[in-house]
């Protein structure tokens, strides 16, 4: 397994493996947005096919913040470290393009390996249903300061309501 930028010739494939990876959600749209924008670092786990991809939107008021989401792994394949693989390469080059913090929606048991803890001082866009307590997390890269305290600033992807609830 390679895991690389995502390139153009990805696209179909990775537009075909979310639904597959979310049967219950429709992230196409966003995917779609998300693969088109250059402030996005898309990775790709490749073996033969695109078998993973992990998107980090750059974000905050000086872009030091990055929003972690998608992530997808196709079924055949999950369970294999696969996503965290990904993950752990996004963080790397996060890290080296100056990113402070990473922000995810998530399972927290999911992404405490990564060492997100959940996060009170830098709001979701919209705010989260009481059932998602703890699901708004962040982690620091590197020892860097953490965003200033408010609402994380996220460019038009990810300002669709509906992406932030049930």
């Amino acid at each position: 397994m390679e895991i690389r930028e995502t390139r153009a010739v990805d696209r179909t494939k990775l537009l075909a493996l979310y639904p597959k990876a979310f049967p219950e959600e429709d992230l196409t749209a966003v995917v779609a947005a998300l693969l088109d924008r250059e402030d996005v670092l898309s990775l790709t786990a490749v073996a033969g096919d695109p078998i993973g991809h992990v998107a980090f939107t750059r974000c905050g008021p000086d872009r030091s913040g990055a929003l972690l989401g998608p992530l997808a792994v196709s079924p055949d394949n999950q369970a294999a470290g696969i996503g965290t693989a990904l993950v752990r390469a996004g963080f790397d080059r996060l890290t080296e393009g100056g990113v402070h913090q990473v922000f995810v929606l998530g399972d927290p048991s999911y992404y405490q390996r990564f060492g997100f803890e959940a996060e009170h001082s830098v709001e979701p866009p919209y705010a989260l249903p009481a059932e998602w307590d703890g699901a708004w997390q962040s982690v620091s890269l590197a020892g860097r300061a953490p965003l200033p305290a408010g609402p994380l600033s996220l460019p038009a992807p990810w300002m669709d309501r509906s992406l932030w609830a049930p």
